[in-house]
């Protein structure tokens, strides 16, 4: 099998609704009543399909096989209702996370530097959890009064029902379709790398936490500018023109690299807070667990002989 391109050197979503994704040759192709596209599945991170979407198995195997990740997803992209994993064979870093998340001082320096991460400058290595949310509430509010301030839009709380996209206020509407663009790209990271969508640091209780956790990184920089940029032009059509904010910010801004870089090191691997111990024997290493030394080859037979006494056999 070739090459894959790396997660962080991919394009970052496309949001196709109302028409049929097949596959030709080595690409998908999309088609509705203007025509057909077509679109290299292997330089692509996240595939959004809205509404009226129908997806052959064809696609869905050659998506599969690139390691994109698709998404389902509501009117205007606003609901995730499904997604597809891409083939990820590495478990180090998902093992490195379950361990992290499960012991409560390691999991509270991961949620330390992820707080560190959105207050530059400013040590909170000494904070409690609930002295980094009143924080962390205090710095959002102050990202919207000032977008608010600068792009001449009247705001005034985040108010939202994912049902009704069409109830909700221009802005509103705008952070929304802006906000899933970006939990889309984290989930596409996340599992790119091979780490659990579900097991968060300052999220819990639901299967895309540490989507969240991660997209709340970002959103200062690209989902709510882009949202207010968008509705200062026009209320028009704001959830798609939103997106393509979206899209371009994570271009100019090399989100993807970053979200990359940045999950790797918050979870041990590189210059994070809890360095990991293992090295990567590479994406298709298997092994056996074992409870005395961790690790023990795999593709062999294993069995005692009359004392006990463990032989070694080819698989």
């Amino acid at each position: 099998m070739a090459d894959l391109a790396r997660v962080e050197d991919r394009m970052s979503f496309l949001y196709f609704e109302r028409c049929i994704v097949n596959q030709v040759d080595n690409a998908i192709t999309v088609t509705d009543e203007e025509g057909t596209i077509r679109v290299p599945s292997a330089a692509l991170s996240v595939l959004m399909l809205g509404p009226g979407t129908t997806v052959s198995h064809k696609a869905m195997c050659t998506i599969g096989e690139s390691g994109a990740t698709v998404i389902w997803v509501g009117e205007r992209g606003v609901c995730m209702y499904a997604f597809g994993s891409p083939l990820t064979h590495s478990s180090l870093l998902l093992q490195r996370q379950a361990a992290l998340v499960s012991n409560v001082r390691s999991r509270l320096a991961v949620a330390r530097e992820m707080y560190q991460m959105r207050f530059p400058g400013e040590d909170v290595s000494g904070l409690t959890m609930q002295q980094l949310r009143g924080r962390e509430g205090a710095r959002v509010r102050r990202v919207y009064k000032k977008l608010s301030e600068e792009a001449g839009v009247e705001w005034s709380r985040r108010s939202y029902d994912a049902e009704a996209f069409e109830d909700g206020t221009p802005i509103n509407q705008a952070l929304s379709a802006a906000n899933v663009c970006l939990y889309g790209l984290a989930h596409a990271a996340i599992v790119a790398l091979g780490c659990s969508p579900g097991l968060g640091f300052v999220h819990v209780g639901h299967e895309r936490s540490f989507v969240y956790d991660v997209a709340d990184l970002y959103k200062a920089e690209v989902s709510i500018p882009a949202a207010f940029k968008t509705v200062a032009a026009g209320v028009e059509d704001v959830g798609s023109r939103a997106r393509r904010a979206v899209r371009d910010a994570v271009y100019d801004l090399g989100i993807m690299k970053r979200m990359t870089r940045d999950i790797k090191a918050l979870l041990g691997e590189g210059d994070g807070p809890t360095p990991l111990a293992v090295d990567d024997a590479g994406d298709n290493h298997v092994g056996l667990w074992d409870e005395r030394c961790g690790e023990v080859p795999a593709g062999k037979l294993y069995a005692e002989d009359g004392d006990g006494a463990t032989e070694e056999g080819g698989a």
